[in-house]
């Protein structure tokens, strides 16, 4: 009979949801970014020109939105769909891609 009053005896205790909430991992919240680098608009798209072993890469000039280096026009070369407008985060703004000349 004391098994069919308790049949929660084989169970681990619950803790309470405070000391649950205490022992989890702090996961990252919305106010820190997971990546920093620098945005920057995409604002021409060189498509008779392109680079790499199939051809997959495109050169794009893009416009510094956020940094030291706000209002700068820079050209980087850009793997991916990509279109006019579009907002991209660049690692830094100090590289710069050559223009690739066609001969």
């Amino acid at each position: 009979m004391a098994e069919a009053q308790n049949p929660e005896e084989g169970q681990k205790p619950q803790k309470p949801a405070a000391q649950q909430a205490q022992q989890r991992k702090p996961e990252p919240s919305d106010d820190q970014p997971q990546f920093q680098g620098f945005e920057a608009e995409i604002i021409e798209i060189n498509q008779v020109v392109k680079t790499g072993i199939y051809g997959e890469i495109y050169q794009v000039a893009c416009r510094i939105l956020s940094g030291k280096d706000t209002g700068r026009i820079i050209r980087r070369n850009m793997l991916g769909p990509a279109k006019v407008g579009d907002i991209i985060r660049l690692p830094d703004t100090s590289r710069e891609a050559k223009e690739i000349k066609v001969k």
